[in-house]
């Protein structure tokens, strides 16, 4: 298992009309898989949908 470290941004604030920046690090099999892992982590911690989570970059990190 790999470390993926994914950046970018989500609609969110008081009003829902703000982009704000996100950088997470997962384990995961390959950067398909952890691009997905983030969307489920950012829908459960925030309530967002997958339409207003945008994937900037995905890196694997040691």
């Amino acid at each position: 298992m790999s470390n993926f470290e994914i950046r970018g941004k989500y609609k969110g604030g008081l009003v829902g009309k703000t982009w704000l920046v996100f950088s997470k690090v997962v384990e995961s099999q390959n950067e398909k898989n952890a691009v997905n892992k983030v969307y489920s982590l950012m829908g459960s911690e925030h309530g967002l949908k997958r339409g207003l989570i945008t994937i900037d970059e995905v890196k694997a990190v040691e």
